[in-house]
């Protein structure tokens, strides 16, 4: 795909980036122009990804606020304001397909300090730093925080809170004249390394095979296909640039109609 230069000038935080969906969106907006710095707590995959898509690596932990706090003033100061934040760091494995009478409450815990605290300090730092020059905030649900899935339970939940989230900080920054966006992706069965341990766990827990698991998971698809990174890719993108400058506490599903049909 050519690179037409939507975010040219514009500088991006990636969390998460290591791989997966984060990976995806850092290299779609290096593609479009921007300065893109990805963090991870993977510090090894990071820099081999940064150094593949043209990037830059910060080690982050999420879930570390002093980590934020450092991360924003060492960005400002080599480099300048941060324009884009897309808050992608999450975690889904903690008791993946355990049965909702056998969930551990600190397994929930850790998805919930991964998924919903990391994503609400980012929102914090990014609002403290973008509120004089303005950027975008793009904050990573899922279709499990709009579906019930009580098969993942303490993740959909996080989500949700992620939607919610999404919102409230939409509107705070509209009510305090802040020139800053802030919106939510909801990708549903998208075809990456957490999905095939998804497909994975749900055949153990059943008793069947992965390949009858994931032709389950088909059938809740109406557009009979499982979605790719590039198309949340591109959902991104878009929210990220100026072409959706009127648009701010919104949801964007990259569904397949997941949602259509329940």
């Amino acid at each position: 795909m050519s690179n037409s230069g939507r975010l040219a000038g514009k500088r991006a935080l990636v969390t998460g980036a290591a791989s997966g969906l984060g990976r995806a969106i850092a290299r779609s907006f290096v593609r479009e122009g921007a300065e893109v710095i990805i963090t991870d707590i993977n510090d090894s995959a990071g820099r081999t990804t940064a150094d593949d898509i043209g990037a830059r690596f910060i080690a982050q932990d999420v879930t570390d606020e002093a980590q934020w706090a450092d991360l924003f003033a060492t960005i400002e100061a080599d480099s300048g304001p941060v324009n884009i934040l897309v808050n992608n760091a999450g975690f889904a494995d903690a008791g993946l397909g355990t049965l909702l009478e056998d969930v551990d409450l600190e397994h929930t815990r850790k998805i919930f300090n991964v998924n919903f605290d990391g994503t609400l300090l980012g929102c914090k730092y990014a609002i403290r730093h973008m509120r004089q020059g303005g950027g975008s905030i793009i904050n990573m649900s899922s279709i499990g925080g709009l579906l019930p899935v009580p098969f993942i339970a303490g993740y959909g939940a996080a989500k949700a809170a992620v939607r919610h989230l999404t919102q409230s900080v939409a509107l705070y920054c509209a009510q305090q004249g802040y020139p800053i966006r802030c919106n939510c992706i909801h990708p549903g069965q998208i075809r990456t390394p957490m999905h095939d341990r998804l497909v994975a766990a749900t055949a153990a827990q059943h008793g069947i095979t992965q390949e009858q698991a994931e032709a389950g998971f088909l059938t809740q698809i109406p557009t009979g296909e499982f979605g790719s990174e590039e198309d949340v890719a591109n959902a991104a993108l878009y929210l990220a640039s100026d072409e959706s400058r009127h648009v701010t506490g919104d949801r964007m599903l990259v569904d397949g109609g997941m949602l259509l049909s329940n």
